[in-house]
């Protein structure tokens, strides 16, 4: 399994050996994490992607919280890197975060 970095590289459309924007696209992922932990998803401590090696096996092994974290982290860190243009994809995001949101903090009870 890749980096989360490099997963959500390719899924902004950046070539993974491509760097001038990590340390943007890495405060995205990282604000991510900091709303998983808040909904009581993944590990009991804070999880924080630094080096850019982090795996998504490195937050969770439990393919169902996976699932929902990979695109949760995807969308929140895209709203932050690289928000739409237009307010119909961004209200469409949106709703999709908080259905992940919803369905992640349901899991982890």
């Amino acid at each position: 399994m890749d980096s989360i970095l490099n997963d959500t590289k390719k899924l902004l459309g950046i070539d993974k050996d491509y760097h001038a924007f990590d340390t943007d696209i890495l405060t995205g992922i990282n604000l991510a994490f900091v709303a998983l932990h808040e909904l009581s998803v993944g590990p009991d401590e804070p999880f924080r992607v630094i080096a850019g090696d982090e795996t998504w096996t490195d937050f969770s092994t439990n393919p169902l919280i996976l699932n929902g974290v990979m695109p949760y982290v995807w969308l929140k860190t895209r709203l932050v890197f690289d928000p739409p243009t237009t307010s119909f994809i961004l209200e469409a995001i949106k709703q999709e975060i908080q259905e992940l949101e919803f369905r992640l903090n349901a899991f982890s009870e």
